[in-house]
Order: structure tokens, then C-alpha cells, then sequence
């Protein structure tokens, strides 16, 4: 069932996807298009928290004189030296206490919230005597609240295969434009390791804005054949998880921690501007992610689970929720 409202949700937004095609990118081989959908479902029984997200993403090398670029070169060289990659992207997410049978306030349980996000990222890759550093950049901004469409989505998902319909969404919270901007930076050394590549390196991320502000530090280890990072999961925006070589068959396995200190979180908070439902947030949170992706030619596809700490003081248990991401180059 859940399923069935991620799928809702990609359809929603594919539409407003497919205008990215025509954004002044000046079209080329490496350009791709990718559909992420996230869900609890696939490694949890529960039915709630981040109970379904869907992302609509297309990547591109960005000519010279494309502003991707002109922003690159605009910015210290400690920060970014050169737009390598960037990318477009539409995400829709929604978030419910576990219990969505009652139309009673939970006030222990986090609040009903959707959210809707356009966003841009660039990635830079510089080498290193040992590996090479791997930098993104990202902005998004969108809304939170009805305006995202989130309870009318589930609601009616739910009544089409006749599940029990999700009766709190008058506790959402209100209507809240986002403005977030986020930083990732990962050390990668590599070494030839029985045929294959094994990388490993720290990471630091950071995130400012009124949905998300923190900062979080982690390491990651891979190992298979030769790519720009891994997967990143929500709240992180995206990564350039792509495989350096996209011909023939390629594949790698990956697993990582990272710990975050959280100083807002609007999604467990509550409105900025306006009184709602929230809940006591937890300041650490940590993560701890395994997953793979393979690639054959222009086809990719990733997989990616979390195990993510409880984030509020009354939290039963730690969340657990995976990503499927299908990639195609164009």
C-alpha cells in the first residue's frame, strides 16, 4: 500500500519533471535522468515517520558557460574549484506518527507533514595523491504543509485499495515556504583490492536553512568498481553516486556511519512562523547505511537502507527505511 502512494507520488511529479528536458543544459551523452523512491516499508514493518518520499533528478556535465559553471568559478576554490557535475531535482516527501488511525492529536508522536522541495546541486571531484575529494553543493527550496498536497495523496491512495484511511492530517503542520542550503565533502583513498577498487575516507556535511539546520561527520567504505561516491539518503539532497566508467557492467557494495548534531529540524519542531503540533527533538542523531548499485551501459539502479537513530525524546524505537534509485542516461 505504501508502495502504491510512492508510486502516486512519482506520477505526480514526473510531469512537472519532464520541463527539465528543456532547461538551457546543452544536451550531451552524460546527461541522465533518475527516479528515487523512498519508503519505511521495504525494511520496517511500521507504517509511519518517513513513510514514503519520491525523487525526479536529472543530472548533466554543464558546458563552460552554462551558470552552473559561472557560479563555480564564482566561489572560494576551497569550496569548489569546478562544477564537474550538477543537477536538477523535484522531491516529495511525507512524514506521519505511527499510529495514523486516530484523528486525536499525538502529541508524543511527530507531527503530520508534506513537503515539497525544487532543488539544485553542483559537484566537484578534484584528485588527490591517494584518491580524490568529492564536494556537493546544494540549494532547495520549496514548501511544507497542505499546500504540498501530501494528506490528499495518502488519503486517497489509501481509499482506492480500500485501506484504513489516515485520519490525523488536520494536525499537519501549516503552510511554510523553505529556502535550505547543504554541504558534503568526502576524503576518498583508494587501492586495488582483488581485482577491484576498495575506497574509504571521512566526511563532513552540513545543512543551514528553516527545514534543516546541522552539522555531522561520518566515514564510508566501498568496494567494486571505480565511482564518484555513494548514495546519499534523506536529509542529505543527493550525491554523485555514478560509476566513473558507465559502459559494460559495473557494480559496488557500500556501507557508512555518520553522526549529526541537530539545532532545527522544522519537520520535528514545528512552524517557524506559526503555533503546531511538535515534538522534544533530540539534538544527536546518528545514521548507519549499507547498500549496492549495479550499471549495465546507460541503465543504473542503487539501493540504499538506513538505520537512523531515535530523533525525539519519546520515540519508541530507531527508524529504518531504504531507497530504490533507476537511473538512465539519455
Amino acid at each position: 500500500m505504501k508502495q502504491m502512494c510512492s508510486v502516486r507520488q512519482a506520477l505526480t511529479l514526473v510531469a512537472a519533471g519532464l520541463a527539465m528536458a528543456g532547461l538551457p543544459t546543452a544536451a550531451r551523452a552524460s546527461d541522465a535522468f533518475s527516479l528515487t523512491i523512498a519508503n519505511d516499508g521495504t525494511v520496517s514493518t511500521d507504517d509511519g515517520h518517513y513513510t514514503s518520499g519520491v525523487t525526479l533528478r536529472y543530472d548533466f556535465t554543464p558546458a563552460p558557460e552554462h551558470w552552473t559553471q559561472r557560479v563555480g568559478r564564482a566561489l572560494p576554490d576551497e569550496l569548489v574549484q569546478r562544477t564537474q557535475r550538477a543537477e536538477y531535482r523535484l522531491a516529495h516527501r511525507i512524514y506521519t506518527p505511527n499510529d495514523i488511525e486516530t484523528s486525536a492529536l499525538i502529541e508524543r508522536d511527530r507531527p503530520y507533514a508534506g513537503l515539497m522541495l525544487g532543488g539544485v546541486s553542483l559537484f566537484d571531484s578534484q584528485a588527490t595523491a591517494y584518491g580524490h575529494t568529492a564536494t556537493d553543493l546544494h540549494l532547495d527550496v520549496g514548501v511544507v504543509g497542505p499546500s504540498s498536497l501530501a494528506d490528499s495523496i495518502q488519503q486517497e491512495v489509501h481509499r482506492l485499495v480500500g485501506s484504513d484511511r489516515p485520519q490525523g492530517w488536520e494536525h499537519q503542520l501549516d503552510d511554510e515556504a523553505i529556502v535550505n542550503l547543504g554541504l558534503r565533502r568526502q576524503w576518498w583513498q583508494k587501492a586495488p583490492f582483488a581485482g577491484k577498487q576498495l575506497a574509504s575516507g571521512p566526511l563532513v556535511t552540513a545543512a543551514l536553512g528553516n527545514l534543516r539546520t546541522h552539522a555531522g561527520i561520518g566515514y564510508s567504505v566501498r568496494f567494486g568498481d571505480a565511482a564518484r561516491s555513494i548514495p546519499s539518503l534523506a536529509p542529505s539532497p543527493s550525491s554523485s553516486a555514478g560509476f566513473l566508467n558507465e559502459s559494460g557492467v559495473n557494480w559496488y557494495a557500500f556501507a557508512g556511519v555518520e553522526g549529526y548534531y541537530v539545532a532545527h529540524n522544522l519537520l520535528l519542531d514545528g512552524n517557524t512562523f506559526s503555533s503546531s503540533h511538535s515534538v522534544d527533538r533530540r539534538e544527536w542523531v546518528g545514521d548507519v547505511t549499507a547498500g549496492f548499485a549495479v550499471g549495465w551501459d546507460a541503465w543504473q539502479m542503487r539501493f540504499a537502507a538506513v538505520q537512523r537513530s531515535r530523533e525525539f525524546h519519546g520515540q519508541q524505537d530507531p527508524d529504518r527505511f531504504a531507497a530504490l534509485t533507476l537511473r538512465t542516461a539519455l
